[in-house]
């Protein structure tokens, strides 16, 4: 895995490239001198939680043959501002999961998910508390 930088702009604008070509923009916030030309360093992290508990939970409920016909995340994260640097305290993430699915699956899709596979969530989980749930739209 190898990921790429370049400064596009002032001082704390970046452009991040994957070996597969894809972009994304980063850069610090207005009040420390950013332009707010792209997701800050710590968005980015809850992004790749919230891909990678997707792709997991998706996964997991696939194998299951659940009938999941749209998924949607959303996250909220709080930082421990007391300290430096202020990593993230709490965060908690919503899957709004559409179809007629099995509860008894879903809450294994999700127990998998954050227990086993989301190496991301691994991660996070070691300094924050992770909090998820779910909504079912039949």
């Amino acid at each position: 895995m190898e990921i790429n930088l370049i400064r596009k702009s002032g001082k704390f604008n970046f452009e991040a490239e994957n070996s597969g070509g894809h972009t994304v923009e980063l850069d610090a916030k207005p009040e420390i001198g950013g332009e707010g030309k792209g997701f800050r360093p710590m968005e980015m992290l809850l992004i790749g939680l919230g891909g990678c508990s997707g792709i997991d939970m998706v996964n997991v409920l696939n194998k299951q043959k659940e009938p999941l016909d749209d998924v949607k995340i959303k996250i909220k994260a709080s930082r421990k501002t007391e300290e430096m640097p202020p990593i993230f305290d709490v965060i908690d993430i919503h899957f709004e999961l559409y179809g007629a699915l099995n509860v008894q699956k879903v809450e294994r899709a999700l127990a998998l998910t954050f227990d086993k596979y989301c190496s991301v969530s691994n991660i996070l989980g070691r300094s924050a508390t992770i909090n998820f749930s779910y909504t079912i739209h039949q």
